[in-house]
């Protein structure tokens, strides 16, 4: 069974498409039909399948999730406990618990059985750069 890490380079908080990559693992495993199974190794980073025509879909989800959970120096969050990494650090670790790390994908005629608009995302939930690697791991 095909598996292999990819790296992402992050620039902040964020969405990060990365469909294509995922596509051409697929296509060059050979395997034609299976599951493609997508993995982060992050606790401040997650996964999502979502739109990947209309730029605000990715506008509005960063926006829904930074009104979600604000930074810890917001002081509806005066709660939290664990800020010694920064602000966003705590926040990240519930985005990424509200969300997920890990996702399958169908595969069909050495394809990625995605929608049209569907599209694979890192998302990024804290605010420097970052360098998150994720595993893709194709079964049949």
């Amino acid at each position: 069974m095909p598996q292999t890490a990819i790296t992402i380079a992050t620039n902040g908080q964020g969405l990060y498409e990365f469909t294509d990559e995922a596509a051409e693992f697929v296509r060059l495993s050979g395997v034609t039909e299976g599951l493609l199974t997508v993995f982060v190794r992050h606790t401040s980073a997650s996964l999502l399948i979502q739109e990947n025509a209309d730029p605000d879909v990715k506008r509005d989800l960063n926006e829904f999730f930074r009104r979600l959970v604000p930074p810890s120096s917001d002081p509806s969050m005066r709660w939290i406990i664990h800020t010694q990494e920064g602000p966003d650090d705590m926040p990240a670790h519930i985005k990424a618990a509200l969300t997920q790390v890990s996702i399958g994908v169908p595969v069909a005629g050495q394809r990625l059985s995605l929608g049209t608009w569907q599209g694979i995302y890192l998302f990024e939930h804290r605010d420097s750069p970052h360098r998150r690697e994720v595993i893709l791991h194709l079964g049949n």
